[in-house]
């Protein structure tokens, strides 16, 4: 990473996006808030440069503003407790398609950039993509969110992986308005996020569960090994 990049954060006004936009503003960096608040967002040091509100389905809406982005970061979310139908319905469609989409349409972009540095997009999937949250709804919503960012991650072209990196973040419990009881501070796990994005790891773990760090690798291993047996099949074929 560099200053003076523009970053773009989904989910800026949460608690983790209000700490990784002031990371990044101290460090030189523009920031782009996109959020599904109405309200009326003032700018200062800490709050991100420019607000942009957005929908979950309309994300095309908002291309002409990821143009502007060198680092796309997806961190928006719900943790939705309830049991009908709409509860899985919203999660899938918040949770993971809109993510995928941010994916895509960023994808298409970079593709089309002509600069030498490769634009980045790190994905909030959470730990719950493969270890029990105590909520169906979320735990599917992360689990598709998770597969989809692996297989596009192992199935992109030589040329796209020069002008593309993908990082995607596993995150552990951090206290927050959606879950007020979680075991890590935001602004600590906003500063490992910062720390370990500048290694050249397409996984960033940050959680106290051990498991974490054994399971994820070895499952994106599997994804790897998986993906590239599709690629051979394909050439075969």
């Amino acid at each position: 990473m560099g200053e003076g990049k523009t970053i773009g954060i989904t989910g800026a006004s949460g608690s983790l996006g209000k700490e990784l936009t002031k990371i990044f503003r101290n460090k030189g960096y523009k920031v782009i808030g996109f959020t599904h608040s109405k309200n009326n967002y003032k700018i200062n040091n800490d709050s991100p440069n420019e607000w942009i509100e957005w929908q979950c389905g309309k994300e095309s809406l908002v291309e002409k503003y990821l143009k502007k982005i060198d680092i796309l970061i997806l961190n928006h979310g719900i943790y939705d407790v309830s049991q009908k139908v709409s509860s899985y319905e919203n999660s899938i469609e918040i949770n993971a398609l809109s993510k995928f989409k941010f994916l895509n349409l960023f994808e298409a972009i970079a593709i089309k950039n002509n600069s030498h540095q490769a634009k980045e997009i790190w994905i909030n999937t959470s730990e719950a993509e493969i270890l029990p949250a105590l909520n169906p709804s979320y735990e599917i919503s992360k689990s598709l969110i998770g597969q989809l960012v692996s297989f596009k991650k192992n199935l992109l072209d030589k040329n796209t992986k020069k002008k593309l990196k993908i990082k995607k973040i596993i995150l552990g419990p951090f206290k927050s308005e959606l879950n007020p009881i979680g075991i890590m501070n935001p602004k600590f796990v906003s500063n490992q996020i910062y720390n370990f994005a500048n290694l050249n790891n397409f996984l960033i773990i940050i959680s106290p569960n051990p498991l974490s760090y054994i399971l994820f690798p070895i499952k994106e291993l599997y994804y790897f090994i998986y993906c590239k047996f599709l690629i051979i099949s394909k050439f075969r074929n």
